[in-house]
């Protein structure tokens, strides 16, 4: 690889780079637009051309096509998170808890303290732990608390898993499935920046997005194609259906080839995606052709 190649082989990387930190929030969209031209002059190509883009409306996901751009708004956990939580409190006894997940056919509840911050979560298996036959920690001690006998080990301050995983409204549904996938539970509590309870987010919640329409997806992985490749979209096609992504056609430019590996990672973070098949042909497999 001779210095040129070098050179723009890291330029490519930095774009590449970029653009995946934009979409988590840890850069602005102008310095992809910066890395773009970069790139682009360094090809002695024409600078990409970047309007202004409106503002969409709060037009939610229905509506004619998609009104927001990849990373910005759309996929966050405050987009699909129960607001109307049932919640209870420390002293929240045991008989209680079960009469409130069965009435409202839920499979735990948060516990909050003072001010609305969450302190554990109640889920069913904790309630059933507790009853298989293991008395839990000072069961069989005592105390008044508020005018009336409590029962340790009976009450959500000690049936409780604490402290609770919980996330944030702005981050990704993604990051809320890998966080509900990894701690293996059914609903996570969002909170704000002080830890106050501000919704809810059930697997029902995440398993939503996956209704997105394939138009819409297409629509989204076209964007990414057309921002991340200096030669743009031109060779390459788009086919969405029930969710796959299927990436056909050939690349104009070589440098495209490594940046094709870019597009279908971040084609993954596409709300709606089930599968991206990759079948866009090198220059090495035409060669070989």
């Amino acid at each position: 690889m001779n210095r040129r190649d070098a050179h723009l082989d890291g330029m490519l990387r930095h774009l590449g780079a970029a653009y995946y930190e934009s979409l988590h929030g840890r850069a602005a969209r102008t310095d992809v637009r910066r890395a773009l031209d970069s790139v682009a002059e360094h090809l002695n190509e024409k600078p990409v051309d970047h309007p202004a883009q409106p503002k969409a409306a709060a037009a939610g996901r229905s509506g004619a096509g998609p009104a927001h751009r990849h990373g910005e708004g759309h996929g966050q956990v405050r987009e699909i998170m129960t607001t109307s939580v049932v919640t209870i409190d420390r002293i929240t006894p045991y008989k209680e808890i079960v009469r409130l997940l069965v009435e409202h056919k839920i499979s735990g509840v948060p516990v909050l303290s003072m001010g609305r911050k969450v302190s554990g979560v109640v889920s069913e298996g904790d309630l059933l732990a507790a009853r298989d036959g293991s008395p839990p920690a000072r069961s069989g001690w005592r105390h008044w608390m508020f005018g009336r006998e409590v029962h340790q080990g009976r009450t959500a301050d000690m049936l409780m898993t604490s402290p609770a995983v919980t996330i944030l409204p702005d981050a990704t549904v993604a990051a809320a499935a890998r966080l509900m996938n990894s701690h293996h539970i059914r609903r996570l509590p969002v909170v704000d920046a002080d830890g106050k309870l501000a919704g809810i987010v059930s697997r029902r919640d995440l398993l939503s997005i996956f209704l997105r329409p394939d138009a819409d997806i297409a629509a989204e992985v076209r964007e990414i194609l057309a921002e991340v490749l200096p030669g743009g979209p031109t060779g390459i096609e788009v086919a969405v259906r029930n969710g796959v992504v299927k990436l056909t056609g050939q690349t104009e430019l070589v440098c495209d080839e490594d940046l094709i590996s870019v597009v279908v990672r971040l084609a993954w973070d596409v709300d709606g995606v089930v599968d991206v098949l990759n079948k866009v042909a090198t220059a090495q497999a035409r060669r070989s052709a």
